[in-house]
């Protein structure tokens, strides 16, 4: 199991990409946050109001993924981090895996 990490502009935005990729089973379950984010971007810091989705899947998913996002994500570089689960709940696990393809 991973954990994708991305963020959007707009709730929108989050919601449709994560509902495209409930609906394609390629992943279980998504959550999403609001958060303010500062990066460094062409030299000069941003802060911005975004949505964190985090994406709950298996890991031959990460790419086909990731190509939705950078399609559909409106950024230029848009973020896409999977963090591998070292531990998770063996019926947790197990619906994960009966929930995606």
């Amino acid at each position: 199991m991973i954990l994708i990490f991305t963020t959007f502009h707009k709730l929108v935005t989050a919601r449709k990409i994560g509902d495209l990729l409930l609906k394609e089973r390629l992943i279980a379950c998504y959550n999403l946050f609001p958060v303010k984010s500062a990066y460094l971007w062409k030299g000069k810091i941003e802060k911005s109001n975004e949505v964190l989705i985090i994406l709950k899947t298996k890991d031959s998913n990460f790419e086909k993924i990731k190509e939705i996002i950078q399609e559909h994500s409106g950024y230029e570089v848009p973020e896409v981090v999977a963090i591998k689960s070292s531990k998770v709940s063996e019926t947790y696990l197990n619906w994960l895996i009966s929930e995606t393809k």
